[in-house]
């Protein structure tokens, strides 16, 4: 909580509470779809449901009445596992955009306090600055060199420059302040803002088809097709053998239900939002689920030096002054009266109410520096923001009795190139810069000018001014961030610095911290005047990038791209914007970091620690992967389930129709829970961060991959095709072989979800993995398998016989050896692996 210069007292609690009380808070409610009902539409269009309709409806008309209730509890228990996932996912993206809810400041009582931005009534006096989103409507009753972005209500995408004496006085929600400050007095909230009347929702998570869920999505519905396919022509071969229509139709239908994908989907989407949140719990605010994909794949990351890399804790610790050409350190030091008009000019070439960490330094030095304070006697009648390459800005401020003040501060090339300074001066203040940045302090040169009239030149370069000096800022590295960056490049991830400051600041910066390549550097200008083909292969090589400005930033950002790397971006900064939304993963900054910053990236970082990102590219190498463990496993328990239905049947084996759908549909309930839940679940392998990134594809699986699924599925079906047959042989009637092929199934199934944990460490490895629904969910299976195998009425219902110890062990012996044989290919692996070591 602060004072404030404006002369504005703004509403007091008790007038907050009465506006709150007519007003309501400041939130856009809008009639929202319902979430349920919309799931429940979605799960009645699925095609597995679609199947198990048409079978019960079959099983009623033929009064198998058992059959049609076991079908019709299955759509239900189908039903509530989807409704129970989509509830997950999208009660996971709810927290996600009701996390980070934005404040914004504003007077109360005389005094500036920060509030969330819901918590704006209707009459609070609000201030916005550059960089900040517009939180509600209102009128502009101060303002310095304010303009703002009404793209978003207009269309327009250039800026408006707006005061209190203008036609237009008025600021409107969801629009972006560009450039400078104003005090608003709020006329509406919410729904009766502008924007909130036409029915536009600024802070809703747009859900958009990743290119994965795409491929998903092309997977399944050409499996849908296969399905409707081999549907029809099994149907027609049962038809013309039995001429049974109800008959050969369900056995059609367990065909087509084995062959349905749909557990896919839904450990898609768990896993994308269950994921999301997990990153959010870490501190990392994810907005678009495609992010959740990238993580992984990340190649490159570009941060920026203050706040980032350094703590930005701003303290003033140098001061050079041009007067006497004396370098003095601030510490325990009383300051002459040189060095005390140093630090004034410098305070005054600062915003009034300080955010910026260094501003906030100079405002200190200057209470500390001066016996009177004469801020509250000035007043900023002109400003002219950061801008130019290299940046500078320049304040005016004046009494009432009319005396001036024009301060200036920003790059020293900056302010040098404006002001009158002999060879000798412009050599003690390269000097000065040079070995200031080379001990590693962040340096602003200071300015300061005169000017009597009332139309103010354009640009602040045509002052003609007059250089003080240098102030350098400490910013020390934060503690943790060399183990950071050796994590980044044990992932195999290049990291670049990306920053506004200069190559001997940032050098020294980067030489105290261990970082890679900090002996080369390029400037701004420097990258500029180089053709897109030279700097494709120059921006490869350079790990250090100073002085840069949006456009500089941009073309590093595309450089990167066209080498095919998967760029990640930090910024905090209103111009950061176009890179943040050019780079792959846009990372914006929680605390330090703008609105529009936040607005143009994909991903937050909520304390601001780059370590998060290490925790991030982790999550998503973790989710992927085990994603990709859970769909090999569908694929693999899939191929045995459609080829022990499908063989006997298209070659004519003695018991043709081994399975029914009531089978089929207990098979594909303990499948579903094993995909998402067991899976979803896993934690990171211990080499996942050794790994280097994984490279973007067109497909989610190569080949090598699909093999394994399919050489798995395929050793799976001999193990069940190999068991009919001995069965056969022994002479066992239908109902014994059809109990020991489902006991081989049920068994294969458990292994494999064990074994496919992991395809290169061993079953005892994962076995030590944490993860407690491993157990619950084998239990749950062999609890309800061994209910069904060993109940009377609950065999007879599913057309089992009851197997001896003798059969038994059988059928689970086979049913493990098809799978535990990978087990060797794993440890194939691993030798390899050791010798090329």
């Amino acid at each position: 909580m602060t004072g404030n210069n404006f002369g504005i007292k703004g509403l007091s609690l008790p007038e907050v509470e009465k506006a709150r009380e007519k007003y309501g808070y400041n939130r856009l409610a809008f009639k929202k779809d319902s979430g349920f009902f919309n799931a429940l539409k979605k799960v009645a269009q699925e095609p597995m449901v679609i199947l198990l309709f048409v079978a019960a409806s079959i099983y009623f008309i033929s009064r198998k009445i058992g059959d049609g209730i076991f079908l019709s509890f299955a759509i239900l228990f189908e039903a509530a596992i989807s409704l129970y996932q989509d509830s997950r996912s999208r009660n996971a993206l709810e927290k996600l955009k009701n996390f980070t809810q934005p404040n914004c400041k504003v007077i109360r009582d005389g005094e500036i306090i920060e509030i969330p931005s819901d918590e704006l009534v209707v009459g609070d006096s609000l201030m916005v600055e550059e960089g900040t989103a517009v939180p509600a409507d209102g009128t502009i009753v101060h303002s310095n060199d304010f303009a703002v972005n009404e793209s978003i209500l207009t269309g327009e995408s250039f800026s408006v420059e707006k005061d209190k004496t203008v036609e237009d006085h008025f600021i409107y929600r969801g629009t972006q302040v560009v450039s400078g400050l104003a005090i608003a007095t709020i006329t509406a909230i919410g729904n009766e803002t502008k924007i909130g009347k036409i029915g536009k929702s600024l802070e809703s998570i747009k859900e958009e088809k990743t290119p994965l869920e795409l491929q998903i999505g092309n997977f399944v519905t050409k499996m849908v097709i296969v399905g409707a396919v081999v549907f029809c022509i099994v149907w027609g071969i049962n038809y013309s053998h039995s001429q049974n229509l109800l008959d050969s139709l369900l056995k059609a239908l367990t065909l087509a239900m084995s062959i349905m994908p749909e557990e896919i989907p839904v450990a898609f989407t768990t896993f994308m939002a269950l994921g999301a949140w997990r990153l959010m719990k870490m501190g990392i605010v994810v907005k678009q689920m495609k992010t959740v994909e990238t993580l992984g794949s990340a190649t490159v990351i570009c941060t920026d030096k203050t706040g980032t890399i350094t703590e930005n804790k701003m303290s003033l610790a140098k001061l050079f002054v041009l007067a006497t050409h004396q370098t003095s350190t601030l510490e325990h030091k009383n300051l002459s009266d040189e060095e005390k008009a140093l630090v004034c000019t410098a305070m005054w070439a600062s915003e009034p109410i300080p955010f910026d960490p260094m501003e906030v330094a100079l405002h200190d030095a200057y209470t500390s520096a001066t016996a009177t304070d004469e801020r509250a006697q000035y007043k900023m009648i002109h400003e002219y923001p950061l801008g130019g390459k290299p940046p500078m800005m320049t304040h005016l401020f004046e009494n009432e009795q009319g005396k001036r003040i024009i301060a200036a501060k920003g790059a020293p090339e900056a302010l040098m190139e404006v002001s009158n300074l002999s060879a000798e001066e412009h050599h003690l203040i390269e000097t000065a810069v040079n070995a200031l940045a080379a001990d590693g302090y962040r340096l602003l040169a200071v300015a300061e000018a005169e000017f009597e009239g009332v139309h103010f030149p354009e640009k602040q370069q045509e002052f003609h001014f007059h250089f003080k000096g240098l102030v350098a800022f400490y910013d020390p590295p934060k503690h943790n961030i060399q183990a950071v960056f050796k994590d980044f490049y044990k992932a195999g991830i290049a990291v670049k610095i990306v920053t506004g400051d200069n190559a001997a600041t940032t050098s020294a910066i980067a030489q105290q911290i261990g970082f890679k390549g900090h002996e080369k550097s390029m400037t701004g200008d420097e990258l500029m005047k180089l053709s897109d083909a030279d700097l494709q292969e120059q921006v490869m090589d350079i790990q250090v990038f100073t002085r840069m400005f949006p456009e500089a930033k941009l073309k590093i950002i595309n450089a990167l791209k066209a080498k095919n790397q998967v760029v990640a971006m930090t910024g905090d900064g209103v111009n950061d914007g176009p890179a943040l939304k050019a780079a792959h993963i846009g990372i914006a900054m929680g605390k330090k970091g703008t609105e529009i910053a936040k607005q143009a990236a994909s991903l937050i970082l909520i304390d601001d620690d780059l370590s998060r990102m290490v925790d991030a590219v982790a999550m998503g190498r973790k989710i992927y992967a085990n994603l990709k463990k859970a769909i090999q496993y569908i694929i693999s328990i899939h191929i045995p389930i459609i080829l022990t239905v499908f063989v006997p049947l298209a070659l004519g084996w003695i018991y043709p129709n081994i399975f029914s759908p009531v089978h089929i549909i207990f098979l594909e309930l303990v499948m579903g829970p094993t995909c998402s839940i067991i899976y979803e679940n896993e934690p990171m392998e211990k080499n996942t961060m050794q790994l280097p990134p994984r490279t973007p594809t067109n497909t989610f699986f190569n080949w090598k991959e699909l093999t394994t699924s399919i050489i798995q599925g395929l050793v799976i079906t001999m193990g069940t095709l190999g068991t009919y047959q001995y069965a056969v042989y022994e002479g066992y009637d239908e109902a014994l072989t059809r109990t020991m092929v489902f006991a081989v199934l049920i068994a294969a199934n458990i292994i494999l979800t064990l074994v496919n944990r992991s395809f290169y460490y061993s079953i005892i490895t994962t076995l030590k993995y944490k993860n407690n629904l491993v157990l619950v969910i084998i239990g749950i299976t062999l609890s309800l398998s061994g209910l069904i195998l060993f109940v009377p009425f609950l065999s007879k219902f599913f057309g089992f016989e009851q197997l001896n110890l003798n059969q038994l062990l059988i059928a689970s012996g086979v049913g493990v050896l098809s799978v535990i044989w990978y087990e060797l290919v794993k440890v194939i692996k691993r030798m390899r692996k050791v010798k090329l070591n």
